[in-house]
């Protein structure tokens, strides 16, 4: 598969199947003119102008007003990748890593931002060959951009800093020699346009995006095995009920749940119980919420995606040079905490399903064990769902609410949407575990309701996790049976 980088409009889906099917990047004839004809309209400004243009022929952020000679342009733009190489923390993880590459190549290749089309094709390269930069996670303030992991990225295109190819983590000057290729020899602003951007913490939204759209779907599903372990009732999810408050995402997920539960003989039983709990009957509610806040995220970093967010912009047909503010990170900074606060709520439920599951009421013994007492049974998968769910709760705080000041003040509102980011990619990842672990719970409970069966779809769910994950008759090493079951998850 080839993708061709273009000014058409680019999908969160679109850049999913990248990925997924590990397609090969080519700048196309449209986006290779628009590099080179602004390009040189750049170079045609700085040899006839004399006055300052920021980042081009001047110093950064509260060195803005310091003119640079312009047979020292390019040694400006070096200069500062390699200052602003000081990340700290943990790696990048590579997956996210390599979206980055996409999304800097995307962003550049618009024609706004005065790079070569050799520096694009040297991120393209690094993309196709699967050679991942070594970003760290700690640094960025998310404006001007994600400075700090952007100068990781780019780096090794001169030569220096670090990556990993085929395992192995080797310097940027090493893998140009593997590679047969030479350093890129920067030209005046291409530092900046390489280091200003949203790339780190889009990178992350995509793949927050692309991976909560699996877990809300993952949440119906699950949650309806819960409540028909839990011997609930489907009046919650008639129609009727959702139509006289007709959210989207509630309406969907209400639909989602009774199709779900066509031809289940366990929800067709005479029910006992008049009402169920709110973590059960409030599905559509609570997962419709979530769904909601993951549309309007989408949305917002869909536009991002579209977008050239580095400075100067540089724009040949008005025949200016403007430096401005599109690396600010606060449009995509607000909707990533949005995010994290909606899948928290995701795993905040389920754990509450969790709970009910394994308290000994509804005929289910108590831990979902038929030897209670000489077994601990579900007691403590109960405990680490808890503990996760506590976890999210604190990274759910918002990062974007925060700025503090920098470059001597220069910089003096800052987004924080690294931090948002990361924090982000922590609660997908919590999230995903408080799911496996229901479903674990749940399958269990499951069997308790023998010979009475689920509906095809969730029995289905239920035959293909057992060959992975099976029945506890009695205590075992349960931590292997999560990690399975956050396996099935992703597989």
């Amino acid at each position: 598969m080839i993708h061709k980088i273009s000014a058409a409009h680019l999908t969160i889906e679109e850049v999913g199947a990248i990925l997924e099917n590990h397609a090969t990047l080519e700048l196309s004839d449209d986006a290779r003119q628009r590099i080179v004809r602004c390009r040189k309209y750049l170079d045609k400004k700085i040899a006839e102008s004399d006055v300052p243009i920021y980042g081009v022929t001047t110093g950064f952020g509260s060195l803005c007003n310091v003119s640079v000679d312009k047979d020292r342009l390019a040694q400006l733009q070096v200069n500062l990748i390699m200052s602003h190489a000081c990340g700290v923390g943990s790696r990048v993880p590579n997956d996210i890593v390599k979206i980055m590459l996409f999304l800097k190549a995307q962003s550049l290749s618009y024609g706004y931002s005065g790079c070569q089309v050799e520096t694009v094709e040297r991120l393209i390269d690094f993309f196709n060959n699967d050679i991942y930069p070594v970003v760290y996670t700690q640094g960025s303030l998310g404006a001007s951009g994600d400075l700090v992991p952007l100068a990781h990225l780019c780096l090794p295109l001169l030569g220096m800093g670090e990556v990993e190819y085929k395992g192995e983590r080797m310097s940027g000057e090493a893998i140009l020699q593997k590679m047969n290729w030479k350093p890129i020899q920067l030209a005046s602003k291409e530092g900046l346009a390489l280091l200003n951007g949203t790339q780190n913490m889009n990178a992350y939204a995509v793949w927050a995006v692309l991976q909560s759209e699996r877990l809300c779907d993952w949440a119906d599903k699950i949650g309806v095995m819960s409540l028909e372990a839990y011997d609930g009732r489907i009046e919650p999810f008639t129609h009727a009920v959702h139509a006289v408050r007709p959210h989207k995402g509630q309406i969907d997920t209400a639909a989602h749940i009774r199709e779900l539960l066509e031809g289940s003989e366990l929800i067709k039983q005479p029910k006992v119980n008049v009402q169920d709990p709110y973590s059960f009957r409030c599905m559509p509610q609570v997962h419709g919420a979530s769904k909601d806040t993951l549309a309007y995220v989408r949305s917002v970093i869909e536009i991002e995606l579209n977008a050239a967010t580095d400075n100067p912009t540089v724009c040949p047909d008005d025949d200016l040079v403007i430096s401005a503010g599109n690396f600010h990170g606060e449009p995509i900074a607000q909707p990533m905490d949005f995010l994290a606060i909606a899948l928290c709520e995701l795993s905040n439920i389920s754990e509450r399903r969790i709970y009910k599951l394994i308290s000994g009421t509804r005929n289910l013994p108590s831990f979902l064990v038929a030897k209670p007492g000489l077994n601990s049974g579900f007691m403590i998968p109960q405990y680490a769902a808890a503990s996760i769910v506590s976890q999210s709760k604190m990274y759910s705080t918002p990062a974007s609410v925060d700025s503090i000041p920098s470059s001597q003040g220069q910089e003096d509102h800052v987004s924080m949407g690294a931090n948002a980011a990361t924090k982000l990619y922590q609660v997908v990842l919590n999230t995903e575990r408080v799911l496996a672990i229901e479903l674990f719970n749940a399958a269990q409970a499951l069997e308790f309701r023998r010979p009475l069966k689920s509906s095809p779809a969730i029995e289905a769910i239920y035959a293909a996790y057992r060959k992975v994950v099976p029945f506890i008759e009695n205590d075992e090493f349960m931590s292997p049976h999560i990690a399975q079951s956050v396996e099935f998850l992703r597989k």
